[in-house]
């Protein structure tokens, strides 16, 4: 090869280098623009589900702020309503005091017209022995009550047992004492042997009010609170009466207690017994056109036998309404 062309060679070579390094260089500079330069915009998508979340919260919360508000909405109707109906049972327990009162009033009237009658008709100096009301003499000073306060009382009769209660008290204006047991013998206000309860409005607000939800335990029979009332507050020259009051006798024989109770009451020279029985019975057990059952028939048997042996007078209610 000659020496010219061997330059050319050279030449041409040299240029094909230059030409593969600029093109490579143009490659590389690609390459790095591609690698280390911002890449394209793209959504960020950690924050779009911390969005999403956030919605959903805000709708849980809107959720329940309706469910607060239509729970304070229905509690203000339902104070509203009782509001209502305690504005109403007040009213009504006012007005029912209001007609007691009116109904004490026109009693006391009709006595004291009675009374006026009576003297002029009889004389300034007639006294009667015994004062009747509703066939029960009411010539007493002092009262003890003898209540069964058994399961068939308490759900059946309690709420007639506290209006008899109000109007036997009703028809003794003032006593020296007044006592009240269950038919155990187990006392509504603690007191030692023998201690009355001082008789006044207030004293006869508390128990009835006592009444109201007094319940001690009972066996339903009458016999241990008579014996305990005439054992332990019986008192020479006292007038005593006791009333009783229950729906049956789960006790035993009729003749055997009237018997114990006529040893305990024993009657003086002129006849009179110690204490009054009196009775008041409630027809618990006789409901429903049902036959009633035998503890309900030995507790009238021994009511009449009791009552009618010791001066008193039974009374047999014809519903509990």
């Amino acid at each position: 090869m000659s020496r010219r062309d061997r330059s050319a060679l050279d030449t041409s070579l040299s240029f094909l280098d230059v030409i593969s390094c600029g093109f490579g260089a143009i490659v590389l500079l690609l390459i790095i623009a591609r690698v280390g330069g911002p890449a394209p915009t793209q959504p960020d998508i950690a924050l779009q589900r911390q969005w999403v979340a956030a919605q959903q919260q805000v709708e849980e919360l809107q959720q329940r702020l309706a469910q607060t508000r239509a729970a304070v909405a229905r509690q203000q109707r339902e104070t509203a309503a009782s509001r209502e109906l305690f504005a109403t049972m007040a009213l009504t327990v006012s007005e029912r005091n209001r007609q007691r009162q009116d109904e004490q009033a026109r009693l006391k009237l009709a006595l004291q017209v009675l009374s006026e009658e009576q003297q002029r008709l009889l004389g300034a100096e007639f006294t009667r022995q015994n004062q009747i009301i509703g066939g029960i003499p009411v010539d007493s000073e002092y009262i003890i009550f003898v209540i069964d306060t058994s399961g068939s009382m308490q759900a059946a009769a309690w709420r007639r047992l506290q209006q008899e209660m109000i109007n036997i008290l009703d028809i003794y204006p003032t006593v020296k004492g007044l006592q009240i047991m269950n038919d155990m013998g187990q006392l509504m206000f603690p007191a030692a042997i023998g201690e009355w309860q001082q008789d006044s409005p207030e004293q006869r607000q508390k128990i009835l009010r006592r009444l109201a939800s007094w319940a001690p335990f009972s066996n339903s029979s009458p016999v241990e609170g008579i014996e305990q009332a005439i054992k332990n507050y019986y008192a020479s020259g006292s007038k005593i009466s006791i009333y009783v009051m229950g729906d049956d006798f789960q006790g035993g024989s009729v003749r055997a207690v009237a018997a114990v109770v006529a040893q305990l009451n024993r009657a003086a020279a002129d006849g009179a017994r110690r204490v009054r029985i009196h009775a008041v019975g409630f027809p618990v057990q006789f409901v429903d056109g049902r036959e009633a059952p035998a503890s309900a028939v030995r507790f009238a048997h021994l009511m009449r036998e009791l009552t009618a042996a010791n001066g008193g007078s039974f009374i047999a209610l014809g519903g509990l309404d």
